[in-house]
């Protein structure tokens, strides 16, 4: 009798322990069904792509990481212009997750090439004009441009900077501003009285307004530039007063977007990019960071846009066909300045 008890409980256990064995097996197989299934083991890295003149603090980025669980990097390719063309040329191979920096002048351009992976998020928005700086003007007692049609006066002449269109959305936007202004026949004069007036190209705002440009940081010698209707609220010094004023005349109205790059290796992470990037959190910080308006209603603007940054009662050239008329646009301008 006890050596039949000891042979069942033998039994018993090796059917338990076989039991135990079984079930382990099954929640690991489980397990590996869920994170195949969920993406519970989700791409940690996500890239966002953008313009040479996106801000995004440590602080923030630290909160996307934490909100999101992704771990972002930021890579930079150039203007707008510039971007858009690099990611054309990668398209095979994107280089990143998600592209922040495509505007209006170049949206089209993405669209037709099957750049993005939906569609494109307007986030923020600018109004491209011209920039002077006062004190340069005062200090040479020559009266300062009120208008673009004075930059083409030889009074002016060697003194302004300004984009190149086929590599700048600035450029490219007021190019455009050009066309809707002087009518699709006449804005090729204009240009030609531009380069007759010794006007300096740069490659894209940047070198143009950092580096070139009399009023800002880089102390150049150039007093006009092309660069946005906030940048003089960027230029306050410390009697309170701006150094720059903007020409609100030939200005042009500049929305930038975010999207999805299709092909991208982790599009969970760049969703979450887009998400962030119109959050009331990130949407509040366009102005004190990159100088445009938030595409939030109701988002803060600083107290100094209302006494620097003006706004002009009419743009023109924002809603040209830039899908068809981009390329004569740029052959010819590509005609006046080789």
């Amino acid at each position: 009798m006890p050596r039949a008890i000891s042979q069942e409980r033998h039994t018993m256990k090796k059917s338990r322990n076989s039991a135990i064995f079984i079930g382990a097996i099954t929640i690991i197989i489980a397990a590996l069904v869920v994170v195949l299934v969920t993406g519970s083991s989700k791409i940690k890295d996500v890239t966002l792509v953008t313009h040479d003149s996106f801000v995004m603090t440590k602080d923030q980025v630290a909160s996307f990481d934490k909100e999101t669980g992704y771990n972002l990097k930021l890579l930079k390719a150039g203007d707008a212009g510039s971007l858009t063309n690099r990611l054309i040329l990668t398209k095979g191979a994107p280089i990143a997750d998600a592209v922040f920096g495509i505007d209006n002048t170049f949206a089209s351009l993405a669209t037709k090439n099957g750049l993005i992976d939906g569609n494109l998020t307007a986030t923020d928005f600018g109004v491209v004009s011209f920039n002077f700086d006062k004190l340069w003007f005062a200090a040479h007692k020559i009266a300062p441009p009120r208008s673009i049609l004075d930059l083409v006066n030889p009074k002016y002449k060697g003194l302004t900077v300004l984009e190149n269109p086929k590599l700048s959305s600035t450029g490219l936007s007021f190019l455009a501003a050009t066309v809707a202004e002087f009518g699709a026949n006449s804005w090729q004069k204009y240009w030609e009285d531009l380069k007759s007036n010794q006007v300096k190209i740069d490659n894209g705002w940047e070198a143009a307004y950092n580096t070139d440009f009399s009023g800002s940081a880089g102390k150049g010698k150039y007093p006009i530039v092309l660069s946005y209707s906030t940048s003089p609220a960027d230029e306050v010094r410390s009697n309170g007063q701006s150094q720059t004023a903007s020409i609100l005349d030939g200005s042009f109205k500049q929305t930038e977007y975010v999207g999805v790059l299709k092909g991208a290796k982790n599009p969970a992470g760049a969703k979450a990019v887009v998400k962030f990037l119109l959050s009331p959190e990130f949407q509040k910080t366009f102005p004190d960071l990159m100088y445009m308006y938030p595409i939030l209603q109701g988002a803060p603007i600083p107290d100094s846009w209302s006494k620097f940054a003006d706004i002009p009662t009419k743009t023109y050239g924002d809603t040209l066909d830039f899908t068809n008329d981009r390329k004569a646009w740029l052959d010819a301008w590509s005609a006046i300045f080789a």
